[in-house]
């Protein structure tokens, strides 16, 4: 008699002070490196970054990570350095298809701007902890909402008491600026956002966001939300590789394995990612795998707004996505790599989420 191997638990990782990709901090450093004041001065980057606490000696390192208070402690001292109310959109012009990790890669190989955007998403952790992001369709259009856990850093408090002032609004103008950018430069220029809605006041040079983000910009809003053509966001992508899009999610999972996510749905869609393959992945299971009671973990998906369900179906048709475009496995390898007990309870799942079965898909996208 054979006896399968019982999996063994994943302990549960001690929480981590809030951080960022520390490939964040090295991109400041360049902005500043290049900025040259009205009256020509320099400002030195690395000089900065000391100042606030980051070795630019460390950044480097490709999965590096940085505390946030450090680098919100950055962003202070380069807008204050700068007197550029608008350094946010400067420091945006030095983002790289490299500074996200895996996560620029697979973003560049998606099949639509959807797709980008909802990777964006899945995988938002990596850039920083307590970024919050959602993709959510509204009629002919697509709102993607920026949010943070904490009220945004204003000028006037000092160093020690940064931590609690929160994001800069100058980190979330880089922010928008570079997702309005990436849409622009995948769409090869034909998709510009309809609208931009702000949490910050309005600065000084106002227009030069409207200048940046290609469109009209409102401030002092109630959330920071990107706004799509729904058609535009929907159009395939000229740079579409999903074979290439799918080895670069499983590089960005593992990375966020690595660190130690405090975010249970990320551990959760890591352990998926190991035992789908073997059959139909249970509660359970994955529970067991996260070394705590299926009580408990359902508990922790609910903090996250979510439930083990979801979870899993999303996971499973993000892969499928990716598996059909990539063509090389047939409906039922498919059905077996995401953990189906059979081809047809597979297709029928397929056709719920996504309105057409599986074989159909596959022909629209040859």
């Amino acid at each position: 008699m054979f006896f399968a191997e019982r999996a063994k638990p994943v302990p549960e990782q001690p929480r981590r002070p809030p951080s960022t990709l520390a490939s964040w901090s090295a991109n400041l450093i360049r902005a500043l490196d290049a900025h040259e004041g009205e009256s020509g001065s320099r400002v030195s980057g690395s000089e900065l970054a000391v100042r606030a606490g980051i070795d630019p000696g460390a950044l480097d390192q490709a999965e590096a990570r940085v505390p946030r208070a450090a680098l919100t402690r950055f962003w202070q001292l380069a807008v204050e350095a700068t007197g550029d109310p608008c350094f946010g959109l400067v420091a945006a012009r030095h983002v790289t298809q490299t500074t996200f990790h895996a996560l620029g890669y697979a973003v560049l190989a998606s099949s639509t701007l959807r797709e980008a955007f909802e990777r964006i998403v899945r995988y938002r952790r990596l850039i920083g902890d307590i970024i919050e992001m959602s993709l959510v369709a509204d009629g002919d259009r697509y709102r993607f909402v920026i949010d943070v856990s904490a009220r945004p850093a204003t000028p006037d408090r000092a160093f020690e008491q940064v931590e609690a002032r929160g994001v800069p609004f100058e980190a979330i103008d880089a922010v928008i600026a570079v997702c309005v950018r990436q849409a622009v430069m995948l769409s090869g220029g034909s998709c510009r956002p309809l609208e931009v809605a702000m949490r910050r006041p309005e600065p000084a040079q106002s227009h030069r966001f409207e200048q940046a983000y290609h469109c009209t910009v409102r401030f002092s809003q109630p959330q920071n939300v990107i706004v799509f053509s729904r058609s535009d966001l929907e159009t395939p992508l000229p740079s579409a590789n999903a074979e290439l899009a799918r080895q670069n999610d499983e590089a960005v999972s593992r990375y966020l394995a690595r660190i130690g996510s405090t975010s249970i749905v990320e551990r959760v869609q890591h352990a998926l990612l190991d035992v789908m393959p073997q059959g139909p992945p249970s509660k359970q299971l994955i529970a067991r795998r996260l070394a705590m009671s299926p009580r408990n973990l359902q508990r922790k998906l609910e903090e996250e707004g979510t439930t083990f369900k979801r979870v899993l179906e999303d996971a499973r048709l993000s892969l499928a996505r990716s598996y059909i475009e990539e063509r090389r496995h047939s409906v039922t390898e498919i059905a077996f790599l995401l953990g189906f007990a059979d081809t047809s309870t597979f297709s029928r799942a397929f056709k719920r989420w996504t309105g057409v079965a599986p074989r159909a898909a596959r022909t629209r996208s040859a």
